[in-house]
């Protein structure tokens, strides 16, 4: 099974999984769509299992009033001690932007959860989604520019997630109980359906496959992410981002954790 780089063909790389005909596959393989209406949502996932690697998509998301409904882009392993890397999008009124969350679980542990709104509007274009997962980091970045940087620091009893195996999963639904404004904006149904679309999806990643992984040496050169972190330039963006457009970060609530904030969130 080839490790590497997989673009192209969404047939190849995805199965769609639920929806009753709602999500779809068009132009060749070039775009999949996903839509929501009053009785269903759809969802599809990835062909291949990963153990690492750098995964893009290319997304627009619902326009409009997208208020009530989430679009979940997210990695995700099974079981009670799942490993999870989440993007999600809530929707909202017409005119009011976007939130992206984002989570990271270890060992079935989540709870850190960062919120941003975007400096575009989302609804309008393709952008680039990306996850960065190698031994030392997840990276979120949105068109290259990183977002969120969740690092290894098993050193300091932090579980990160190193050793279950994740696919791709993604779903567009109805979340209009907790979506928008905390649940007050209700999905209205006369605006639908819904879809959001995806295409240019590449992983450039270790492919799981009967119990071993298929993977890039670690001194291979070819495997720029497998070593990378953030550069100061990168840094700097990413520090740009967090002070203009975070606007929910788990490690400053510190009413949500009397007993003290997790001990992840004393490192910047």
């Amino acid at each position: 099974m080839m490790t590497g780089a997989s673009a192209g063909n969404l047939y190849q790389d995805f199965l769609i999984t639920w929806g009753d005909g709602r999500a779809k596959i068009l132009d060749n393989g070039q775009l999949l769509t996903l839509s929501l209406d009053k009785a269903s949502g759809s969802g599809f996932q990835s062909k291949n299992e990963y153990l690492f690697g750098k995964i893009d998509v290319q997304l627009k998301l619902v326009p409009g009033n997208s208020a009530g409904t989430v679009t979940a882009y997210y990695l995700s392993s099974q079981g009670p001690t799942h490993d999870e890397i989440d993007f999600e999008f809530l929707g909202n009124l017409s005119g009011d932007p976007y939130t992206l969350h984002t989570n990271v679980f270890a060992q079935g542990k989540g709870n850190r959860e960062m919120q941003f709104h975007l400096w575009f509007d989302p609804t309008k274009d393709f952008h680039t989604y990306s996850i960065l997962w190698n031994p030392k980091h997840i990276i979120f970045m949105v068109d290259g520019t990183p977002i969120r940087d969740f690092k290894n620091m098993e050193s300091r009893g932090v579980a990160f997630p190193k050793n279950q195996p994740m696919r791709i999963y993604s779903s567009l639904w109805n979340a209009d109980d907790w979506a928008t404004q905390g649940g007050r904006i209700k999905t209205d149904w006369t605006k639908g359906p819904f879809t959001a679309s995806y295409r240019n999806f590449n992983a450039d990643a270790c492919v799981w496959s009967s119990g071993t992984s298929n993977c890039p040496s670690r001194k291979s050169n070819s495997a720029d992410w497998w070593n990378q972190d953030l550069d100061s330039t990168s840094q700097e963006r990413m520090r740009w981002v967090q002070k203009k457009y975070m606007i929910y970060n788990y490690c400053t609530d510190q009413k949500r954790f009397p007993q003290g904030l997790p001990p992840e969130c004393s490192i910047a």
